[in-house]
């Protein structure tokens, strides 16, 4: 079975849940963006991605706005469930942005990277953290994905949001980039039936196919917390 939930932050008590004990090997765990477990390569961070990798659940995930995305770059990528990802331990990938899984008869979409509204754009030049935001190489190689797979997919998982519900969840924001602009052109093209986001560190259903996740596991069948 698939489970969501949203930004991890490196804290390894958000996979001692008590509900999390439901997973058994075959399952996935996707979080979705700042997951937050590759980010100093310290030995603390090893032991800690080492105990994650002896889960019996597969555990994916996608970036987020608080990412190292230079360390995460130095892991190799890998073929998983039909699409690219980067391998960070045993049973822990990384979802390659644009790429498209097939997980447990489940087509999924995966676009991570965000914005974060503390950064000045303008600055963006002399940021390390730059590639948050989708290259034009990204979503040329998800629109070429997504017509691959008929325009249809199952589920998609980001960690943004368009510019339209962003806006409807947080209507003082001015924010507005090639990111969100691109995830709503994402929504007109594609037909899917549930869309999973992390950044807004909500947990809320909103109707009919949007669901921001963060500290509840969702079935991703159902949409319900398990």
């Amino acid at each position: 079975m698939i489970y969501i939930t949203g930004d991890t932050h490196g804290d390894p008590d958000r996979f001692r849940l008590p509900k999390l004990r439901k997973l058994k090997k075959h399952d996935t765990l996707i979080v979705c963006g700042d997951f937050g477990f590759v980010w100093d390569g310290s030995e603390r961070e090893k032991k800690n991605l080492a105990w994650l990798s002896r889960r019996r659940y597969t555990i994916a995930f996608i970036e987020g706005a608080h990412e190292n995305y230079t360390l995460l770059n130095q892991y190799e990528i890998v073929d998983f469930c039909g699409g690219k990802a980067r391998k960070i331990a045993d049973r822990i990938y990384q979802l390659i942005r644009g790429e498209i899984f097939e997980i447990d008869g489940k087509k999924i979409l995966a676009f991570g990277g965000g914005d974060d509204e503390e950064t000045d754009l303008m600055d963006l030049d002399d940021c390390p953290d730059f590639q948050r935001l989708p290259s034009g190489e990204d979503t040329r190689r998800t629109l070429e994905n997504l017509e691959a797979s008929g325009g249809e997919v199952d589920y998609i998982v980001t960690y943004d949001t368009g510019f339209r519900l962003r806006s409807f969840l947080k209507m003082e924001t001015n924010c507005f980039n090639n990111l969100h602009a691109f995830l709503d052109e994402l929504g007109s093209k594609c037909r899917y039936s549930k869309w999973f986001f992390g950044c807004f560190h909500l947990d809320r259903r909103i109707p009919p196919k949007y669901y921001g996740v963060y500290r509840e596991v969702l079935d991703a069948e159902t949409g319900k917390e398990i």
